[in-house]
């Protein structure tokens, strides 16, 4: 390996500059090893050639346009327009429902303050006490009152059934009552 030698960054100007032996032998030395000259290859100016005449430019011929492309274009621009209209429709109906919502909400709060406001206007408890006492409406007797009974699952259940003819006489009695229906009907 070479030995590294300290190299000296600081210029020298005036005479010493052209002496070679200031640093000894070693800058002659080293100066000659490091610097390796290799020719260059020589750039020429580039040469612009003008013709006085212009070239003729190809065209390329017009291609035919496809039956199939412009149709697939149409169809594409009736889906827009259709898909525009179809949100167009989709806007109005939002607002449509918007409004009746509001007119729902009035609604309501009318028909609460006339609901009160007939309340108001005739005590029930008054006029039931007037008809029981001229005679005009009764209360109810405890055999008048039927009770049904909902918490059970929907299902019929028969309590009193009438007897009826079996056989022909029934089957005779069933058709007379039909088309004893049938002429009142179209009477």
């Amino acid at each position: 390996m070479a030995t590294m030698t300290r190299r000296r960054t600081s210029a020298t100007y005036g005479n010493v500059a052209y002496n070679l032996d200031y640093m000894g032998n070693v800058a002659v030395e080293r100066g000659t090893a490091e610097r390796v000259y290799q020719p260059q290859p020589k750039v020429r100016p580039r040469e612009r050639v003008r013709n006085r005449t212009r070239t003729k430019i190809q065209v390329r011929e017009q291609e035919k346009v496809s039956v199939f492309a412009v149709s697939g274009f149409l169809a594409i621009a009736v889906i827009a327009v259709v898909v525009l209209l179809s949100y167009i429709q989709l806007y109005q109906i939002n607002t449509e429902s918007v409004s009746l919502r509001s007119q729902l909400t009035e609604l309501k709060t009318e028909e609460a303050k006339l609901s009160a406001q007939y309340e108001r206007t005739f005590d029930l408890q008054a006029i039931e006490e007037s008809l029981l006492s001229t005679g005009t409406m009764v209360k109810p007797k405890s055999n008048q009152v039927i009770y049904l009974d909902l918490s059970e699952p929907d299902n019929v259940v028969v309590y009193s059934q009438l007897e009826t003819a079996g056989g022909v006489q029934g089957f005779l009695e069933s058709v007379q009552q039909l088309l004893g229906g049938a002429v009142e009907y179209f009477r």
